[in-house]
């Protein structure tokens, strides 16, 4: 077997194991790493996360099971228009910076590997924030029955948005006010605000009480959130705003113009602050403001609404006076000729009336005027020809003119014109032609117009052909009144009567209708006509694509089926690999064709396509059939996959399994590649695999060698006769820690010692007997989780004073001690524990040495009750060879006894002296050599 080594990476034992149930589904728990305030249990659910506006938040989730879950983030119960930046966050950690107020709620981690059902965790994040506070001021006057005197009340009230509540307090100049201390003053917080508002009431007001006062905001120091404090100066001067506005309300202007808005303070104390406002949104943004003045240059009709100055200055209410800014507008120019009313003609007719009516859209509509003329010349209203304008509030902006006794001199052109009094708009003129050629509108379709086919992605006009004087607009619809038309709208208009559609899709199959409006037309009943629409397209056909792994010599079938196809008769196939052709034929009344290939062999390995075909095109199937091998799944539950074997280096144990083994052809060997991260180039060997692998077997390869604290990416490829398959990739990192809190199904690989009289219990508050003894025993996980997991020790009858239940680390290999003189690297062994009960016996912790086992050196003690909350023990140990940690706890004179651990942790360096309690050492202790650290590669051989 070849080997290209990289520097500093030496080859070792490549071994395998058969674990049948190694596939597992998934567990999750999130952990923090940000900038929290606190972490508490929020009831008997999930945790809450306090953390301050402006920091960062950091959560990540710690997932295990076989294949390796992926990863959901996502989030609820926060503002409803905050969706999580519209997505959800597939990596392990979720970080946000800068963390606002409306990014509060409920964040889910959510891991799923297809087996079982998905692990789904939450936590609450409750962003704290403080702003700064609003003193407003309102007066009352009331007169008092029977006396003649009134009295003056002044109410100042303190407003700050916050996370917790806020927590008010006032201050006349240095004093403090509080409720009761002074018969002139009243403090209080309305009901309805629920602790969000704090008034200060002052009474029949005295000359003391003109003086600055201060209220200071508090929300008690959480997140380490300072107070705020706002002050205002209270005299016999202050007054509510007033305002006046120099401009015309309305004013109306010409499109192009400057508008300059000027609005002043005529009163206020202290001086008001100016703001000017839009009803219908924002201010242009073209708006110039100083001060009062808002200038808008060269104005639009989009531009046009009602403009709102306001003045503040916290007392009373503020200010507001308006303006609305009309901008000049003419548009829209129709008209239509409606025959005599009376004898329900559609034809003019001499001797009869015939109302011929123009309509524009103006603005302002007061302004609009009307001219009419004939042929030219001015016409006045008379008794023949009678002028009228309509109802503003009927049908605004139009004006009609009957003639009476239609005469042949009456013949002409006739002309209307809509102007704008204030001038500076151009005048819309709209001609209409009386003559005997003037006749109502007939709509036909042509006969190799409908039914039109085409295909889809074409561009196809539908036309309806308008005879008649003058000709008028045509409305285009779906003859189902229900459907719109392909741009959306429910009718479009059409001047020629032809209506295209772009890009035409299958969806636009079906009848569409045009009719006459009476625009620029007659006033008559609306002709109509359909055009039938066609649209073919190609077969749509399953699959589009699929890839096929079979090993040499097998078979494999394909089969691709129509969904969909218009026209559906005369339907071909042809099966091809690549521009080789195998197979045509013609369907009759299935709905799909078959290929098989009997015996595989290298050359017919390939892309294999099954072209259905119709009139219209071809919808294709492809099929890659492929004798590559699956990727494997690298196993990240591996119990310490890292270990030391020297000061400066560490091992790593790779593990995998082989997904789908049986699928294509014996894996020959796996090709390991490994390069440190951010490095470019891969160092890589070859490891030879003899028989076949199982599916569910357990490799692992063990990578030594590897330079601290480097991280490495692995790469690990397949390889069969065919050649080389799918890879997969991961980083390996360092990590001097081991940490077990007793989540995951194995306990860590912690064993019960078969010398004891009871064992150790895995439990959570969540789950533990509703029969449990009250008055011991942790109410949650160390964390403060009632879900999460710890270990104890239940001490109700039959358990006998005295009685030992022992729980067993697995072992953890250290490196042998240097003979020239180099010290072992200390290591920190920390665990919590709860001891909580009046018949709490004794909790120990001892350090057996690899070939010792009779031997156990004593490391921590504690005996009694030492209340209900779970204490830290630390310890510095530096084991000179491979050791066992071991966890007695023994059984005291009653039920109420139970001890529980959690959070079992080793970690590279001394503990800190501040962190270990004076009383928790007992005896000499030694430092430890550890078995958690991160990976890389190596080979030899290898053996089943």
């Amino acid at each position: 077997m070849g080997l290209s080594k990289a520097p500093g990476v030496q080859a070792m034992m490549l071994t395998w194991f058969l674990s049948l149930g190694l596939a597992a589904p998934p567990t999750v728990r999130i952990v923090h790493s940000g900038l929290a305030c606190n972490i508490e249990e929020e009831r008997y659910s999930e945790r809450v996360y306090t953390i301050r506006e402006g920091e960062t938040l950091e959560l990540t989730c710690l997932v295990t099971g076989h294949p390796r879950p992926q990863i959901r983030w996502t989030k609820t119960a926060g503002s409803a228009s905050d969706r999580f930046q519209d997505s959800s966050v597939f990596n392990e950690t979720l970080r946000i910076s800068n963390i606002q107020r409306h990014q509060g709620g409920r964040y889910y981690c959510k891991a799923e590997n297809g087996l079982g059902s998905p692990a789904i965790k939450s936590i609450r994040v409750d962003v704290y924030y403080l702003d700064d506070p609003i003193v407003t001021v309102h007066q009352s006057i009331g007169e008092a029955k029977e006396q003649f005197y009134y009295e003056r009340t002044v109410f100042l009230r303190c407003v700050a948005n916050s996370n917790p509540p806020v927590r008010y307090s006032w201050r006349r100049g240095q004093e403090v006010l509080l409720q009761g201390s002074d018969k002139g003053v009243e403090i209080y917080e309305p009901f309805f605000t629920q602790g969000e508002t704090k008034i200060l009431k002052l009474k029949n007001l005295r000359p003391q009480d003109y003086a600055n006062y201060s209220c200071i905001a508090s929300v008690r120091n959480v997140c380490s959130i300072p107070d705020k404090m706002v002050s205002f100066r209270l005299s016999n001067k202050t007054a509510s705003p007033s305002i006046k506005l120099l401009v015309d309300d309305p004013i109306v202007v010409n499109p192009g113009e400057a508008i300059t808005l000027v609005c002043v303070t005529t009163g206020g104390e202290p001086a008001p602050s100016l703001t000017w406002v839009r009803s219908a949104g924002i201010l242009p943004e073209k708006t110039v403001l100083n001060g009062g003045t808002l200038t808008i240059p060269a104005i639009t009709s989009e531009d046009a609404g009602t403009y709102s100055c306001i003045a503040n200055n916290n007392v009373g209410n503020p200010a507001k006076k308006s303006t609305n800014i009309i901008v000049r507008a003419l548009k829209k120019g129709r008209f239509w000729i409606t025959p005599d009313p009376y004898h329900k003609d559609d034809n003019i007719q001499i001797g009869r009336e015939v109302k011929i009516s123009c309509q524009v859209e103006a603005i302002p509509s007061e302004e609009l005027t009307f001219s009419w003329f004939k042929n030219g010349r001015p016409l006045r209203s008379s008794e023949r020809m009678v002028i009228t304008q309509t109802d503003p509030d009927v049908s605004p902006g139009t004006t009609n003119l009957d003639i009476i006794d239609l005469k042949f001199t009456d013949f002409g052109t006739y002309t209307c014109v809509a102007s704008l009094k204030g001038g500076g708009i151009s005048d819309i003129s709209i001609d209409v032609n009386i003559s005997s050629s003037t006749v109502p509108p007939n709509l036909t379709v042509p006969q190799e117009k409908s039914p039109l086919v085409t295909r889809e992605g074409d561009t196809i006009e539908l036309q309806c052909q308008v005879t008649g004087k003058p000709k008028p607009i045509i409305l285009w619809s779906r003859a189902d009144k229900e459907v719109a038309m392909p741009d959306g709208a429910m009718q479009t208009e059409s001047y020629d009567g032809i209506l295209r559609i772009v890009n035409v899709s299958r969806e636009m199959t079906g009848t569409y209708r045009c009719q006459t409006s009476q625009y620029n037309g007659f006033n008559v009943k609306p002709r109509e006509a359909l055009v039938q629409l066609i649209v073919q397209y190609p077969p749509a056909v399953e699959p589009t694509f699929l890839e096929i792994r079979q090993g040499q010599g097998r078979s494999i079938t394909m089969s691709c089926r129509v969904l969909r196809a218009y026209p559906t008769r005369v339907l071909t196939y042809e099966w091809r690999l690549g521009s080789k052709l195998l197979r045509t034929g013609q369907f009759d009344v299935q709905d799909s064709t078959e290929y098989t290939v009997g015996s595989l062999s290298r050359d017919s390995y390939g892309i294999y396509n099954c072209n259905i075909i119709n009139e219209a095109g071809a919808g294709r199937c492809s099929f890659l059939v492929t004798g590559k091998a699956y990727a494997p799944e690298f196993y990240y539950d591996t119990y310490n996959p890292l270990w030391q074997n020297r000061p400066r280096v560490y091992s790593y144990s790779l593990q995998w399994t082989q997904m789908n083994p049986d699928a294509v052809d014996r894996i020959l060997a796996y090709r390991l590649g490994i390069r440190q991260a951010g490095q470019q180039r891969w160092w890589e060997q070859e490891i030879t695999v003899n028989g076949n692998i199982q599916k569910g077997e357990l490799i692992t390869y063990n990578l030594t060698e590897l330079i601290k604290p480097e991280a490495y990416e692995v790469r690990l490829t397949p390889i069969t006769r065919f050649g080389e398959g799918d890879s997969t990739i991961r980083v390996i990192k360092y990590s001097g820690e081991f940490h077990c809190g007793f989540e995951d199904g194995n306990i860590c690989l912690f064993t019960q010692d078969d010398t004891d009289n009871f064992d150790w219990t895995k439990q959570s508050t969540a789950t533990r007997d509703t029969k449990y003894t009250p008055n011991t025993g942790p109410n949650a996980d160390r964390t403060g989780s009632k879900e999460g997991f710890y270990m104890y020790i239940e001490t109700s009858r039959p358990r006998l004073e005295g009685e030992k239940a022992r729980l067993v680390s697995p072992v953890f290999s250290v490196a042998p001690k240097n003979p020239y003189g180099a010290t072992n690297t200390a290591y920190c062994f920390s665990f919590y524990y709860h001891m909580y009960g009046q018949h709490i016996g004794s909790l120990n912790v001892y350090l057996r040495l690899k070939g010792q086992t009779t031997i156990e050196n004593p490391l921590w003690s504690s005996s009694g009750n030492k209340g209900q909350h779970w204490n830290q023990a630390r310890v510095n140990i530096n084991p000179p060879t491979s050791f066992q940690l071991i966890f007695e706890g023994i059984r005291g004179p009653g039920i109420e006894g139970d001890i529980a651990i959690d959070d079992v942790s080793i970690v590279e360096g001394e503990c800190m002296k501040s962190d270990q309690p004076a009383n928790s050492a007992v005896g000499t202790l030694a430092h430890i050599r550890l078995i958690p650290v991160i990976i890389l590669m190596s080979v030899l051989s290898h053996q089943r």
